[in-house]
């Protein structure tokens, strides 16, 4: 089962803290993976790659409510969201994160490597200035094209007759 991938605050700062008595890298991204699709999975893959396990936090539902990405969003809530992140073999572990931004759980757990999408510049990545200073590294990598859930939202709503 996914269950025990799926961890508090505190887990998650102990997950990490664990990493680095030996000498492992953790990698961090974030992000709410509302319809999990092939440019996430892409860039999740390619994320873990840069370390020795990949820890992602999730908007909680209310957050993403705040993010007024739809009306409708999110369209799973954040319990299905975090069991299939879960799943995938390559995430280490899952945490929700309830702020606007992820600021507070990267200070409290301090990532090895921070990692957001190419769109992103190192300097305006939430939480780049902390793990720089306290020895990290920031990456972005490069998205699938192609592939937003946004736009599938957009295409099933088109194919009912609604928007």
């Amino acid at each position: 089962m996914t269950k025990h991938k799926i961890w508090t605050w505190d887990e998650a700062k102990a997950h990490v803290e664990a990493f680095r008595a030996v000498g492992k890298k953790m990698v961090f991204t974030n992000g709410c993976f509302d319809i999990l699709h092939a440019g996430h999975v892409h860039y999740l893959e390619a994320a873990s790659q840069l370390g020795d396990g990949l820890l992602v936090a999730l908007n909680t539902d209310e957050s993403v409510q705040r993010l007024e990405k739809s009306p409708a969003r999110p369209l799973q809530s954040e319990t299905s969201r975090l069991h299939v992140m879960a799943a995938l073999g390559f995430v280490t572990g899952v945490v929700l994160f309830n702020q606007d931004t992820p600021k507070e759980i990267i200070e409290y757990i301090t990532p090895h490597i921070l990692v957001k999408g190419a769109d992103y510049a190192i300097e305006n990545i939430v939480g780049a200035d902390w793990v720089l200073q306290h020895g990290g590294e920031v990456k972005t990598l490069d998205f699938l094209q192609g592939y937003s859930t946004t736009q599938i939202e957009k295409k099933i709503l088109a194919a009912h007759g609604l928007k």
